[in-house]
């Protein structure tokens, strides 16, 4: 009986075995290849799987999901002869992990080396400014030499980044001061061209404030014109609407002449040639017979005939003497007394006359 229980006990343990080995779960996103007796017989996919015990085994076990391998720093060399490192980030996807385990024995290392090896060919066509600045074509260029060659390995290879261009310390300190002294060029021109600016702005300004300084003048002097014109052509129509004679208009020619030498400005004053003739005009405009008293007139004649007769030599004289203001000065006096002396005969000539006291006694 013993013996039979050992047997029982065996085969238990051997169908237990062969069942525990001929099932295989496969995670979500993992690959297996299965071999039999060391041949690829298929690629398990995740779930449950059965394979036959013994004669099947796990080759590899294999993730679909994308990767990224960054690379170590590499020496490459420019065109222009500059030793530059550079280090690279490398995204990839197994598409088929059957090429991926049989293909190439280690994916990985023959993506980094294919990756240094296409690097320093396409940096090795750019000088050092190029390669600093055309990172977007180094990556393309690198992805279309990976993707060609890693296809075939059941790899796709989705971005490749270079992560970081390192030039050595002399051209770092070179570029640090070219990029200095265009930052100042640039601070110069702007400064310049805000100096500019405002010089135009300014100089608009003045121009437009001239501009509007000479037409208000403009509106100002015609306005002033026109009310001028307006004046005198009143003063015209009162004139002719009043009929005046000679005899008013030399009255106020005598008027207005003292009111030329108030001025600040003048310098000097000419005395009319025909004042005297003035004086004559009102005063036989005051006079109602100025005709009937032949020996006042004889001698007004003879007082203005002395008067003119000394005039210009006064006048000389004075003009020698003194400034245009005194000669302005005595002007306008003697206008004034040319005419307080017309209005005095005139109204003693319209008064009634008196009769003396010998007279009146007389009779």
């Amino acid at each position: 009986m013993e013996p039979v229980v050992i047997l029982a006990l065996v085969a238990a343990i051997v169908v237990v075995f062969l069942v525990a080995s001929s099932v295989r779960i496969v995670p979500q996103a993992r690959r297996y290849n299965i071999e039999r007796f060391g041949r690829y017989r298929r690629t398990l996919q995740p779930g449950l799987n059965l394979v036959v015990p013994v004669a099947d085994r796990i080759n590899t076990k294999l993730d679909v999901r994308e990767q990224v391998y960054s690379s170590d720093p590499r020496p490459v060399i420019t065109e222009d002869n500059l030793v530059v490192n550079i280090d690279t980030v490398l995204y990839y996807q197994i598409t088929d992990p059957r090429s991926a385990a049989y293909e190439v024995a280690d994916y990985l290392q023959a993506i980094d080396q294919l990756t240094v090896t296409t690097l320093r060919n396409v940096i090795g066509s750019m000088d050092l400014e190029e390669t600093l600045t055309s990172r977007e074509e180094i990556n393309s260029r690198l992805r279309a030499v990976l993707d060609d060659a890693t296809g075939k390995w059941g790899i796709r290879v989705n971005r490749v980044e270079i992560k970081a261009i390192d030039p050595p310390h002399t051209i770092k300190e070179a570029m640090e001061k070219q990029m200095r002294a265009e930052r100042d060029k640039r601070a110069a021109i702007l400064h310049a061209e805000g100096e500019r600016q405002a010089k135009i702005l300014t100089a608009e300004g003045t121009k437009q404030k001239d501009i509007l300084e000479a037409q208000g003048t403009q509106q100002a002097m015609i306005l002033r014109a026109d009310g001028e014109a307006k004046a005198v052509e009143l003063v015209f129509q009162a004139v002719h609407r009043n009929n005046a004679d000679p005899k008013i208009l030399a009255y106020k020619y005598l008027e207005t002449l003292p009111h030329l030498a108030n001025s600040d400005n003048n310098t000097f004053w000419v005395i009319p040639g025909e004042l005297t003739e003035a004086v004559r005009t009102v005063t036989r405009a005051f006079g109602d017979q100025p005709a009937a008293q032949p020996e006042e007139a004889a001698g007004a004649g003879a007082d203005h005939t002395s008067d003119e007769g000394r005039a210009p030599e006064l006048d000389a004289g004075r003009t020698a003497a003194l400034d245009a203001a005194a000669a302005a000065d005595e002007a306008g006096k003697q206008a004034a007394a040319a005419v307080s002396d017309a209005k005095a005969e005139a109204e003693a000539a319209k008064s009634p006359q008196m009769p003396r006291r010998g007279q009146t006694s007389g009779g």
